[in-house]
């Protein structure tokens, strides 16, 4: 046998032994995405893939050949996406509204594999992810212009979904009119009361009338409906195309800096993210009713070399001047530094919730 006929043979026998070991790596692919449908994860996380590449490129010798091998494990990460991705194909995803929402538009852009399911408000959307009726549920917790959604905290401390991430959804609002219609003739603008106030000093400017709606894809349905040339909505410039409206006018937001910072919520816990330097958590408890007992709370957190990120209180529904307190925290709650930190903690509290486990934020 000439080398020719050598080389040929070998490169069939090892190929052979990928295709072996292709079937295993796929099948921990599965498990992989079975965990993340049943966690609410992304399936793409490129911190992730940059790590392995890097760490796994080591592994070759020759550096003539390792930057090939670093393509190869690209392609072979890429394949895995795909089969992750049919394997979690049609995941239910819950959100508040309608299509063309900005819960809906984060939902499609965290779970572009997803199947996402309407609901008419916060409360039925958290018991569909609650009941099973769907995976996973993704709700809107704070806005840089408006403040914190206190309907979806307050859920969040009474129920037993967990927050496995957060998602930043930069907010733009467009004035949206019916086929023909013009800015000029424009009367009255619809939208949900956020919106409108939002897009206050446009409003003012153009001298416009207001009326509220539930939420912006409402309101740019009911003007696909009604017809009317002189009304408009303020909404997202994808809910345009759905409903087959013209953009008037762009970002006619007053603050440019407008974003909405959205919970993925599910019914098990995320424990995998480890002590990646990223990791963050979020905590809900109230104190003892006792002179300094959250001042005594707060030191507890950087006692242990936990960095509070933000800080709220919210009054509790059932208790008059009572309130409940919540905590993002940069840090692993899960280690032994912070299962003491969480020992030390409850000592100074009537009740202690870690809502959530995850990643630093991701912006959309």
């Amino acid at each position: 046998m000439d080398s020719l006929q050598e080389a040929r043979a070998s490169i069939n026998e090892i190929d052979k032994e990928m295709a072996g070991l292709f079937e295993r790596r796929m099948q921990a692919s599965k498990v992989i995405a079975e965990y993340k449908k049943e966690h609410g994860l992304q399936i793409y996380d490129a911190k992730r893939e940059r790590e392995v590449i890097e760490k796994n490129s080591e592994y070759i010798g020759d550096h003539d050949v390792r930057s090939y091998y670093a393509k190869f494990l690209g392609d072979l990460m890429a394949v895995s996406k795909q089969y992750q991705e049919r394997v979690i194909s049609g995941a239910k995803i819950a959100y508040s509204g309608i299509e063309g929402a900005y819960a809906d538009i984060a939902a499609k852009k965290i779970f572009p594999y997803g199947r996402e399911i309407s609901y008419p408000d916060f409360k039925a959307a958290y018991e569909a992810v609650e009941s099973g009726e769907c995976d996973i549920g993704v709700l809107p917790i704070e806005n840089s212009y408006a403040g914190e959604v206190g309907q979806v905290m307050d859920m969040m401390f009474q129920g037993p979904l967990y927050v496995n991430g957060i998602y930043a959804l930069r907010i733009t609002h467009s004035l949206l009119g019916v086929e023909g219609s013009d800015i000029k003739g424009i009367k009255t603008v619809v939208s949900h009361p956020q919106a409108l106030a939002q897009c206050a000093g446009y409003i003012r400017e153009h001298g416009y009338k207001t009326v509220e709606f539930a939420n912006t894809a409402k309101a740019a349905k009911y003007v696909r409906e009604c017809g009317d040339k002189t009304v408009a909505a303020i909404a997202s410039p994808e809910t345009a195309g759905l409903y087959g409206l013209d953009v008037l006018d762009h970002d006619i937001n007053e603050s440019a800096v407008n974003t909405t910072r959205f919970a993925v919520l599910s019914r098990a816990a995320n424990k995998a993210v480890g002590n990646s330097g990223d990791s963050r958590f979020m905590l809900m408890f109230t104190v003892k009713n006792e002179a300094g007992a959250l001042a005594q709370a707060l030191n507890v957190l950087s006692s242990y070399g936990f960095n509070m990120r933000a800080l709220r209180s919210r009054p509790m529904k059932d208790l008059e001047w009572q309130y409940y307190f919540y905590i993002e925290a940069e840090g692993d709650e899960t280690g032994q530094n912070g299962s003491d930190m969480l020992r030390h903690l409850a000592l100074h509290c009537d009740m202690l919730k870690v809502v959530g486990h995850y990643s630093d934020e991701v912006v959309l």
